[in-house]
């Protein structure tokens, strides 16, 4: 079957990025990035699962969200890193909290550490990618198997400019290489779903969170340098983007990858 569309794409374009009734799960959904996500999904109507790791305050988090926006946000804990576990996770979210539907899975967990390529071991290495690139993967999957089943489904990858350039000064060549690959990935997950999904891909810049920073001040005072923007970008910046590609507004958009860096990949 061809690549889904609206049944009226003459609709008024600003009804086109509502997400009234939609069932949405984001990974990593309980800071930075994530909880953004969580929080713009949920202002357009989705009702949202917020899947964290570790947060304490997870439970917390989803209950304010809800209240602010009048849906259902629900935390749930998993591990993007464990295949059967974080499938275990989306189908329980899809079956339980979807009442069996899930139409927007957000694939945003991530880590970052600077080590030199010359010091990594197998388990430093490891670290990185199980998170940035299999748990990417092992998201997906579970995701797509229930979007095949439903016949239409929304992907979405959080990348980074990672994926297109080295980031000076800091040495992170796990990060950077898990970052291109999956957007590659998202690519061929955009032609093998075409049927039944859209994938995307979001590369955000410098982008003011915890992961960000905790970094040295020095380093911090060299990427401003840097952006021809002249500035961080705040979290909720970021948040219009995924309601976008999470919308009827961009149906068909699959395999793309937005960057939205305050022009830093463009010197």
């Amino acid at each position: 079957m061809p690549l889904f569309q609206p049944h009226d794409v003459n609709a008024p374009v600003l009804s086109q990025f509502s997400l009234k009734g939609k069932i949405a799960a984001v990974t990593g959904g309980a800071r930075g990035i994530g909880l953004e996500v969580v929080r713009g999904l949920a202002e357009a109507g989705a009702h949202v699962a917020l899947i964290y790791t570790s947060s304490k305050d997870a439970h917390d988090i989803a209950a304010k969200i809800a209240l602010d926006n009048g849906v259902r946000v629900q935390a749930f804990q998993s591990d993007v890193a464990d295949r059967t576990t974080i499938s275990e996770t989306i189908n329980t979210i899809a079956a339980e909290f979807g009442h069996g539907q899930l139409d927007i899975v957000v694939a945003n967990a991530g880590v970052c550490a600077n080590v030199p390529s010359l010091d990594y071991t197998e388990e430093s290495w490891q670290r990185n990618n199980s998170v940035n690139l299999d748990g990417v993967m092992w998201t997906a999957q579970a995701a797509g198997r229930i979007f095949k089943k439903q016949g239409k489904g929304n992907l979405i990858i959080t990348a980074s400019v990672s994926a297109i350039l080295v980031n000076i000064p800091q040495t992170q060549a796990a990060y950077n290489a898990s970052k291109a690959a999956v957007v590659h990935l998202a690519k061929c997950l955009a032609v093998e779903w075409s049927e039944f999904a859209r994938v995307n891909c979001i590369s955000p810049g410098f982008i003011d969170t915890e992961m960000l920073s905790s970094q040295p001040s020095e380093l911090m005072a060299k990427w401003l340098d840097m952006i021809p923007g002249g500035r961080l970008c705040h979290p909720a910046e970021l948040k219009g983007a995924f309601v976008f590609l999470a919308s009827d507004a961009c149906c068909y958009m699959t395999g793309a990858n937005i960057v939205i860096d305050g022009g830093y990949t463009l010197p």
